[in-house]
């Protein structure tokens, strides 16, 4: 009935904001109500539930890691760059000057709230990119999900009424690969997990026993304009998720 929580103050902290007095839960709590297939597959394929946890956590540690290090590059500041998240970080430097992105330090990392639908969130940053200004989200997974574009539409919800001018939505994906120097298979190790990407058409790729490359960064940004149909969708996935906590809720004063 209550969840896995101890007390409503973990409730609380682990699941919303207190800002001006008020509690808001946050949209990262909200959109992790929306079931992910391909998670439960991995855990599924695991020698053991331990040993996907273990890589699990070891893997969003090193996400971590890779996003403090931007985020503190887009702030202005000059933060130590661990070795083993390098090439990550050096990619995503080249890109930003490729592209020419302008961000503010004023705002990175900045709070947002929704009055209108009580909610609230961190957005990375709100960037100007070939001329348009919008949402920045930045990931350090594989691939760019669709499941992201929940998250965002809140962001851009929240927003529309401070900046007259945002108009679109970018999710940035920062990850590091290797790629094979004999067949250009591609090789992704992150919290202890091997994950090899070939083309079952190329037979080399097929039979080649690889021999790795140093690892590279691997930049990829998508835009998403339509935002509106995604936010009625984030919308459900409250609804759902105050269902799930209602009782929690109750206890916080956020349901009557």
């Amino acid at each position: 009935m209550f969840g896995d929580y101890k007390d409503l103050a973990e409730f609380k902290e682990t699941s919303g904001y207190d800002i001006d007095g008020v509690w808001y839960p946050r949209v990262t709590k909200i959109v992790s109500i929306k079931s992910k297939p391909a998670l439960y597959y991995y855990y599924g394929e695991a020698k053991s539930f331990k040993a996907a946890q273990e890589t699990t956590e070891q893997s969003a540690k090193e996400g971590t890691m890779i996003h403090e290090a931007v985020e503190g590059l887009l702030l202005g500041k000059n933060p130590e760059i661990p070795e083993q998240i390098a090439p990550a970080v050096k990619s995503f430097l080249d890109f930003f000057e490729k592209n020419r992105i302008q961000v503010s330090p004023e705002l990175v990392e900045r709070r947002i709230v929704n009055y209108d639908h009580r909610y609230a969130g961190t957005v990375d940053a709100i960037a100007l990119i070939g001329g348009k200004l919008g949402v920045l989200d930045i990931k350090t997974s594989q691939a760019i999900y669709r499941d992201y574009c929940l998250q965002t539409s809140a962001y851009m919800d929240a927003l529309k009424g401070q900046f007259a001018k945002l108009e679109t939505r970018w999710i940035l994906k920062i990850d590091q690969v290797q790629f094979c120097t004999l067949c250009g298979a591609r090789r992704r190790l992150k919290g202890g997990r091997e994950k090899i990407k070939i083309d079952w058409r190329n037979r080399m790729q097929k039979t080649c026993e690889h021999a790795w490359g140093d690892l590279t960064g691997d930049i990829e940004l998508q835009e998403f304009p339509y935002w509106q149909g995604d936010f009625e969708a984030f919308l459900g996935a409250k609804k759902l998720w105050e269902w799930e906590n209602e009782a929690w809720l109750k206890k916080a004063g956020y349901l009557s």
